[in-house]
């Protein structure tokens, strides 16, 4: 992956449904060099998919949380995250450091559905106890990253 490719993930994670000539004229190629370019960032797993970012409360999902799991001591950790994995309110799982072994964000219609998944994550095998922080608003969420994607990597300048 050198730099133009860098340059056309950035322009990409700003607007995924850019056009190739967008792409193109944003880093100085044509548009079928952008396509070939492209296909073989997605072949090879650099871009995992595109997706539409959707308002949850607009879909009725006007409550988050983040739960941390904290794991029994004969818990396996792959066991207990295909098991999250099965929950559908489970938005996004991550495998952190520190007491907890996971901390998932939930998305929910109501506190009362919530209290419910809350006992659907809790009868979880290896699932000794939770920890739940309620989202009381969100300021940004799933922004791009794009540090470091206009720059050389290290080591090739």
């Amino acid at each position: 992956m050198d730099h133009v490719d860098r340059k056309i993930i950035a322009a990409l994670r700003e607007n995924g449904r850019a056009t190739y000539a967008d792409l193109g004229r944003s880093v100085g190629l044509s548009a079928s060099s952008v396509h070939e370019r492209v296909g073989k960032l997605e072949a090879s797993g650099v871009i995992t998919g595109y997706h539409a970012m959707v308002d949850p409360n607009s879909v009725g999902l006007g409550v988050t949380a983040l739960v941390g799991i904290h794991p029994t001591d004969t818990a396996t950790d792959e066991d207990v995250a295909d098991a999250l994995g099965g929950l559908d309110e489970v938005e996004s799982c991550y495998a952190v450091a520190g007491d907890e072994a996971f901390v998932v964000k939930v998305r929910v219609s109501t506190v009362d559905e919530l209290e419910r998944c809350l006992g659907r994550l809790r009868r979880i095998p290896g699932v000794g106890r939770t920890n739940t922080t309620v989202v009381l608003s969100t300021r940004f969420e799933g922004r791009p990253n794009n540090a470091g994607l206009d720059e050389e990597p290290a080591g090739k300048a």
